[in-house]
């Protein structure tokens, strides 16, 4: 490589992305896992379908992560080897964040939401989770606020310049 160039890193390809979860709850951690998907399931991903409105997680009694509610269509060339809509799919995480996981969610009332389906540089599918609290009707509100003040200062920041 020549001297004073850097290498450019690969970059993750969004494959699906939940844009209601930042108006619904407030961010207080992000995590990565991994998904276990079917064939069928991946290749409908890459074709840009599929979607995170209203999917959720939860931790089951054997300590599993599983993300519900995510609509992943059949595969048009699938035959009988195609998968449910809505079937459960088990997320891959170490067991110890699992667990930690589960202690901030029981206690805290808080709530596991994905964010965005993935493809990581090395061709997998990843799922960014995070770990919200719900908002009430009045925070929204404030968010919203919030945003148009501040989109308002960076206009009149580019008019003046």
């Amino acid at each position: 490589m020549a001297a004073g160039k850097k290498a450019k890193k690969p970059q993750s390809v969004n494959l699906a992305v939940n844009r209601k979860a930042t108006h619904d709850y407030t961010i207080l951690e992000k995590f990565e896992a991994g998904i276990e998907l079917l064939g069928t399931e991946v290749k409908v991903l890459r074709n840009g379908e599929g979607g995170l409105m209203g999917a959720w997680c939860k931790i089951d009694e054997a300590g599993q992560l599983w993300l519900m509610q995510v609509r992943i269509p059949p595969y048009a060339f699938g035959n009988r080897f195609n998968h449910s809509e809505l079937r459960q799919r088990r997320l891959l995480m170490h067991r110890a964040e699992i667990l930690r996981l589960r202690q901030k969610v029981d206690q805290k009332g808080l709530s596991l939401i994905p964010l965005r389906l993935y493809l990581s540089p090395r061709g997998k599918v990843k799922v960014e989770l995070a770990l919200c609290q719900g908002k009430n009707q009045y925070d929204r509100r404030e968010t919203i606020k919030r945003r148009e003040a501040d989109r308002a200062a960076a206009r009149a920041v580019r008019v003046y310049r």
